[in-house]
């Protein structure tokens, strides 16, 4: 039990949002088995000793009410002409057994409706052309002591029923049966629908009665011979034939008493033999736990779908993302952002004239001349970090729009992103993330700003440099993390280079060389962690499309696939 509950509960959070191809069939698969653990095998588990429920089935028209009424010799359940007949499926059981049926222990799902024995025929008005709402959630019981004690007979809808409701309801009592009386006729007994039921019943192990309905006069030898071979052929060779042959009915649409004698023994014999019903039961027991296992097996493989398709398409949006991260890294390395409007401000910052003369001639004479530059009217170092945000700002902007089009692109050739997806357009930007990005480079700025006066606080004897001359000390740093790796070395490969070796220099004027390569090292370290973070945000609009990862569920159901398997040979 504690097994069996431990299935139930997993099937029942089973998720499969992903519309992948098998998923549809998984869907159903899960319904279908956690409907069979409330309907049948845990109830039977509770109950060994309970009578056995004897579900009487076919397809459309095939005499399936008729028959039952004929088994109890009076009129119980409708019969007509108007499908679909059986609108609510009826219980029938001796009075002594209604305590096993009318609680909630088998079919929980169904209300109960006490019924009345009716010695009259069925009014035709009663007999409605469709089912109604109470018809598939209710379940109408009907104490008869013509129904032998220990045993019980459940008269289901069609299972090729016009009604999707009344088809359903009939694979569910079915799946709830212990043994089944099929009943079909002679022009029917090859019919597509029901024999992928017989199957289905061949599957389980369960013990099957095959009722051969109105087979005309002379014609039984044959008929009965085909249909055996059709049964041995699919593995229901140990099937029970009762054949009813073609009669008219009595006055009350009655079949005549002894076309079912046969049928009616052997439902009382298999009732007055507890030790035989008890195998019955057990045998039914574990043939549906054997199926239910490889049901639950192939839940597991589609929910392992799931969890690929869904680290497929995961993949495919950190991969974007993570691609557009290097390529802002590799703007920032290559020496781009020192062209244009940041290379303009900072000449504007440094002056091209006597400043870089002086450092041509005579770098170690550079101290001086920067007390002198300092002291003047402080250079506008702020309009070079407006510059160098603005630039940063269109690359990281520039290379998320592409990251989004990209994992848009990704997902829509995929079945199961398209669906994620739907109508809705995610390529390009979210809303809002232009501020959010200039606002994580200035804050970028500021903590190298901190950097900066950290560093300026281990050298005292610089510190009146370092009172009026911050801003400028950190667009240099700014200057030089974007050209660090650029492999710019010297004033002969043009302006860029020169500009980012005055801002190396100036720096290394008042911190050192080991310094600079270490502040310039934790900058561009802090530069990464803050885009990859941007980025990172930005995806999770691909990302919260994603079902939330189970907890290995693919691998819970397995081992209750297995674990169901060995239940299912125990004796």
């Amino acid at each position: 039990m504690e097994l069996l509950e431990a299935v139930r509960e997993d099937l029942a959070a089973v998720s499969l949002p992903l519309a992948l191809p098998e998923a549809g069939q998984a869907r159903t698969e899960v319904r279908n088995a956690v409907a069979q653990l409330d309907d049948y095998i845990l109830p039977r588990y509770r109950s060994l000793d309970a009578p056995l429920l004897a579900v009487v089935g076919g397809s459309t028209g095939a005499g399936k009410s008729t028959l039952v009424n004929a088994l109890v010799g009076h009129p119980v359940t409708r019969s007509g002409a108007i499908r679909p007949t059986t609108r609510q499926p009826i219980l029938l059981h001796h009075p002594a057994d209604a305590g096993w049926f009318e609680g909630q222990r088998v079919l929980p799902t169904l209300s109960r409706i006490r019924g009345t024995v009716s010695p009259e025929p069925l009014p035709a008005s009663r007999a409605g052309a469709t089912p109604d709402a109470e018809a598939i959630s209710s379940l109408v019981l009907v104490a008869d002591p013509a129904v032998p004690q220990g045993i019980a007979l459940l008269d289901a809808p069609d299972v090729d029923s016009i009604s999707d409701d009344n088809r359903r309801l009939a694979g569910q009592l079915l799946a709830a049966a212990d043994l089944w009386v099929f009943v079909t006729t002679a022009n029917r007994y090859a019919d597509a629908v029901p024999w992928k039921l017989l199957l289905d019943a061949s599957s389980r192990d369960i013990m099957v009665a095959v009722v051969l309905d109105r087979v005309p006069a002379g014609a039984e030898a044959e008929v009965s011979a085909d249909l055996r071979g059709l049964l041995q052929k699919e593995g229901l060779g140990a099937a029970r034939l009762f054949v009813v042959p073609e009669t008219d009915l009595n006055g009350l649409g009655m079949l005549p008493a002894e076309t079912v004698q046969p049928l009616q023994l052997w439902l009382r014999d298999l009732a007055a033999d507890a030790a035989g019903r008890s195998e019955i039961a057990r045998r039914t027991l574990n043939g549906t736990v054997k199926a239910l296992a490889g049901r639950v097996a192939g839940v597991a493989e589609a929910v392992q779908g799931q969890e690929r398709a869904a680290a497929s398409l995961r993949a495919d949006a950190e991969a974007a993302y993570r691609d557009a991260v290097d390529r802002i890294l590799n703007a920032t390395k290559d020496g781009a952002l020192l062209r244009g409007e940041v290379l303009a401000r900072w000449q504007d910052f440094v002056g091209t004239g006597e400043f870089f003369r002086t450092l041509e001639q005579n770098v170690g004479r550079l101290r001086d001349r920067l007390g002198a530059f300092f002291r003047g009217e402080p250079p506008p170092a702020v309009r070079v970090e407006v510059a160098i945000e603005t630039g940063l700002q269109a690359v990281i902007l520039d290379e998320a729009a592409n990251a989004g089009e990209d994992t848009d692109q990704r997902w829509r050739s995929d079945p199961a992103g398209r669906a994620l997806l739907g109508t809705d357009d995610l390529s390009g930007t979210s809303p809002g993330f232009a501020d959010v990005t200039a606002a994580e480079i200035r804050a970028w700025q500021s903590g190298l700003m901190e950097l900066i006066r950290t560093e300026g606080q281990e050298k005292r004897t610089q510190a009146r440099w370092l009172s009026f001359g911050v801003n400028g000390l950190g667009a240099a740093l700014m200057i030089v993390v974007f050209s660090m790796t650029a492999g710019l070395t010297g004033l002969e490969i043009g302006v860029a280079g020169g500009t980012a070796v005055v801002g190396q220099r100036l720096l290394e004027a008042v911190f050192g060389e080991d310094a600079v390569r270490r502040l310039a090292q934790t900058a561009r370290n802090d530069l990464h962690a803050r885009c990859q973070r941007l980025l990172q945000a930005e995806q999770q609009k691909f990302l919260d499309r994603l079902p939330a990862p189970g907890a290995d569920a693919a691998h819970v159901l397995a081992d209750h696939a297995a674990a169901l398997a060995r239940l299912a040979e125990c004796p």
